[in-house]
């Protein structure tokens, strides 16, 4: 699979390293920390971890960050047969 070409250039120092980012499917988007996020309203959220997950469905309750909200919610085992005849 041939690798997307990379964007236009922007200025980034030469001292600056970059920031690995994993797309899990279905799910968050990991991003190496610390991280700011700026948001719509312009505040911005801090997170000093060493990896943090961002939501990206926006049902998380501690949005900017992934609270797993994405996950669906299904039984593994079936429900007890009711006994009562």
């Amino acid at each position: 699979m041939p690798s997307a070409p990379d964007p236009a250039p922007c200025p980034v120092p030469a001292t600056a390293e970059a920031r690995r980012v994993s797309v899990e499917p279905q799910g968050p988007v990991l991003v190496e920390g610390p991280v700011e996020v700026v948001l719509d309203d312009g505040t911005v959220a801090l997170s000093r971890r060493f990896v943090v997950a961002l939501c990206t469905c926006r049902r998380s309750r501690t949005y900017p960050w992934c609270d797993t909200s994405h996950r669906r919610r299904e039984r593994t085992a079936t429900p007890p047969e009711d006994r009562n005849p």
